[in-house]
């Protein structure tokens, strides 16, 4: 619904007027137009007007309107080419047309449907009826567009949950989605320092500076093509090599925690903090999948996550630990410091290494 202040100086404040909507009318006659015109302007339309089908296909592209009447018999392009030609792009094809026609025969009528017509009025109109089925029109596209834009919602709070290719699924009716993965890469970054920190700020700066740090690290994830799983506290998840494969998973996943790094000294240049982040790395399988019936959860499981975990919480505040398969993955294309053995709870003994920088060892 349009509104239009119509003076703002009157005692008392404002007066408002409430538009129903926008009417495009398009006839070759100005005599017909504005026939139509009178009647809902007084019932408080805003109306445009268009002389001939090539105009009228400008201005609805230039201001869709609510509604179109459309005459039927014009010079040029006629009624039901408009029409078509309306219904055909995806920008226009729910705005309704409702088509003035003086005849009546029956094949006429069949010709606008399959145009794409939505109602017709018959000349010469009545003025009453005009209002009636303009209002109808107008009520039934503004409920689509707010259904529509609810639509266009729920899809994007869906994608914020899920990963395109689950949330695609889900749509089309899978109710138990688990997927096995034969090789991924699992990152863990925990927030050193920053429970510390929680202690002498409120609780607003606490929920701001987290949501800046890990909103830079869902743009860092975003751009490596990585997945985003979750954030438990101040610790953060993510993965390479799901829900589609890819065979530089373990790259991309060192290239996210080395990015990870950098960012958190920008942060803490940023605000005066002393910041660090522990990150532990893993590859192999995993098994991956949706759980929840009102709130979603795309997760992961299995020992590679584990083993992932567990490397974050043994390591160094600024490490990056990474386990035995991760690093014959990226030893050619990274600098390492030299391994050692940990015991890992529920793992036994573990080759761990501390990812440095990019480029060969030598």
């Amino acid at each position: 619904m349009q509104t239009e202040v119509l003076n703002q100086n009157q005692p008392g404040g404002a007066r408002v007027r409430q538009r129903r909507g926008l009417v495009l009318i398009v006839d070759d006659d100005a005599l017909n137009r504005t026939l139509l015109r009178d009647p809902l302007e007084v019932h408080d339309y805003e109306i445009v007007e268009a002389e001939n089908g090539e105009q009228a296909l400008e201005m609805v592209a230039q201001r869709p309107p609510d509604v179109i009447l459309l005459d039927v018999m014009m010079p040029g392009m006629d009624g039901y080419e408009v029409c078509r030609r309306l219904k055909s792009d995806c920008r226009t094809a729910t705005i309704p047309v409702l088509m003035v026609t003086a005849l009546s025969e029956r094949m006429e009528r069949l010709m606008g449907i399959a145009a794409g017509a939505s109602d017709f009025l018959t000349k010469p109109v009545d003025l009453q009826e005009v209002a009636l089925r303009v209002g109808h029109a107008v009520v039934s596209k503004q409920m689509l567009d707010r259904l529509v834009a609810e639509q266009a919602n729920a899809e994007r709070l869906l994608l914020n949950t899920l990963p395109r290719l689950i949330a695609e699924r889900m749509k089309k009716g899978e109710t138990n989605i688990a997927d096995q993965h034969p090789e991924v890469s699992v990152l863990v970054a925990d927030l050193v320092g920053f429970t510390t920190l929680t202690a002498h700020i409120g609780p607003d700066q606490v929920v701001f500076l987290l949501n800046e740090i890990f909103s830079s690290f869902d743009v860092i994830a975003e751009k490596r093509g990585l997945e985003k799983i979750k954030t438990i506290g101040d610790a953060y998840m993510a993965a390479g090599g799901l829900p589609v494969a890819r065979a530089d998973h373990a790259e991309a996943i060192a290239e996210m925690a080395l990015d990870l790094q950098e960012e958190i000294e920008r942060f803490n240049l940023a605000y005066n903090t002393s910041i660090h982040l522990r990150i532990g790395i893993s590859t192999g399988p995993v098994v991956a999948g949706v759980i929840g019936r009102r709130k979603f959860t795309y997760d992961l499981w299995g020992d590679t996550v584990n083993l992932a975990c567990r490397l974050e919480s043994l390591g160094e505040a600024g490490s990056i630990q990474v386990s035995e398969a991760t690093y014959q993955r990226l030893k050619p294309k990274y600098r390492f410091e030299n391994g050692r053995s940990l015991q890992i709870k529920g793992r036994g003994q573990e080759n761990v290494y501390t990812l440095c920088a990019r480029g060969s060892s030598g």
